[in-house]
């Protein structure tokens, strides 16, 4: 029997604990451009047990006064539902510190540029963004069907139709790529935190029934799947209180599930002045872009900046062999710089990275890519129609040359 062709994922809830702290340091990040859409802010959050500490820069215009920052942080971890000091981590028991000073002066002077579109970028770094047409947002199906199990589980326990249920979960999904024509879940694996002295017989089942099957239907995959909850016993104790949380720790959960490959630098709690977070944006932007409108099945893109720069160091693409005949790596790479300004200050410009329509925080947990729930820029197809007049232009210039 032939050996299956298998990839898998795993996404995690709002309440896991480095999801915490990415969601507050994006809270903090929307109460900043709030007050002032040109602040500058890098901030970091660390839970462990009952305490919290928040730390990093932030530079806003003379005269404003800063966010309540313990404030915001009681408000984010209530609204995960840490509300009850009986699970050991709650908004009002947590002890809360605050290390936030100014940015750098250095940093400051490389992205305060008086035009916005030389804004320089705020730190050197390389950038992924990917998009496959396996899903119909274009992107991987197990980090897809990771996210959905984790938001359905947990809006069910919000909405009181998830019995025993607590905020810390995780979830992982294995697709079976063996038939193309037939992919199918092979695996899901869920931990789910729960109260003490439940059956937990019952809980898995209700778990298989009123999670895993109706996500899997959803996407038009099979249920006949192997799954698993809590294989190792019992999970009452969660959260903080169990597993130290931390910002930036989730990076594969935030974009594509290890499908494509990441530079390393986290999103949350960074304006966008970082290109970590803008430029990861725009390589998705480009990569959604150019896979709807028929360039290849399958692609990723590499964009790289130094700190102060204006312009891209470098662009790479890779098409996994997928690329649309006819066409070669230099034509794609010459449609992307004709077609898409990847200067900092155009991203931001571009996408209204410093007055988002979106929330930050709503972005720091089930994924900043192939959102369905929010409407984000960097998702748009708007592009597809002048991609495919330049890709048409290609072919027809490459028909005629014989």
């Amino acid at each position: 029997m032939d050996e299956k062709i298998l990839f898998t994922s795993e996404s995690v809830s709002e309440g896991h604990p480095d999801k915490l702290c990415d969601q507050i340091s994006d809270a903090i990040l929307d109460a900043c451009l709030a007050l002032d859409e040109n602040a500058h802010v890098a901030v970091e959050t660390f839970a462990s047990e009952q305490h919290v500490t928040i730390g990093g820069q932030v530079t806003m215009r003379n005269g404003i006064s800063l966010p309540d920052y313990e404030a915001i942080a009681r408000k984010v971890i209530h609204s995960i539902g840490y509300d009850d000091p009986s699970l050991g981590f709650s908004a009002n028991e947590a002890t809360i510190e605050v290390l936030i000073n100014a940015q750098s002066q250095e940093i400051n002077d490389v992205v305060g540029n008086i035009d916005p579109l030389l804004t320089g970028a705020g730190d050197q770094g390389i950038m992924f963004g990917y998009a496959t047409n396996e899903d119909r947002n274009y992107m991987p199906l197990a980090i897809v069907v990771a996210h959905k199990l984790m938001r359905v589980a947990s809006n069910m326990r919000k909405e009181g139709q998830f019995p025993h249920a607590r905020p810390d979960m995780k979830s992982q999904v294995t697709i079976d790529y063996t038939n193309p024509r037939n992919i199918r879940i092979d695996t899901i694996v869920m931990a789910v935190q729960h109260d003490p002295d439940i059956d937990i017989k019952a809980f898995k089942n209700f778990v298989y029934e009123h999670i895993m099957v109706p996500v899997a239907t959803s996407f038009h995959l099979n249920t006949d799947f192997t799954y698993y909850v809590n294989d190792s016993g019992t999970f009452v104790s969660g959260g903080p209180l169990a597993d130290t949380g931390l910002t930036g720790r989730k990076i594969i959960v935030d974009t594509y599930g290890g499908a494509a490959r990441h530079g390393g630098g986290a999103f949350s709690g960074k304006d966008a002045t970082k290109v970590d977070r803008s430029a990861a944006y725009m390589a998705r932007y480009i990569a959604k872009n150019l896979v709807a409108a028929g360039y290849a099945r399958r692609l990723e893109i590499q964009l790289s900046y130094g700190i102060g720069m204006v312009e891209p160091i470098s662009y790479a693409i890779f098409t996994y062999k997928t690329r649309h005949v006819g066409i070669n790596d230099a034509m794609i790479l010459s449609t992307i710089k004709r077609i898409f300004d990847c200067r900092p200050g155009a991203i931001i410009k571009n996408f209204s990275l410093h007055r988002p329509t979106f929330k930050y925080q709503d972005l720091a947990a089930y994924g900043h890519m192939g959102r369905t729930d929010i409407e984000l820029p960097w998702e748009q197809l708007d592009k597809v129609d002048i991609l495919k007049s330049e890709l048409d232009k290609y072919l027809d210039s490459n028909a005629n040359s014989y």
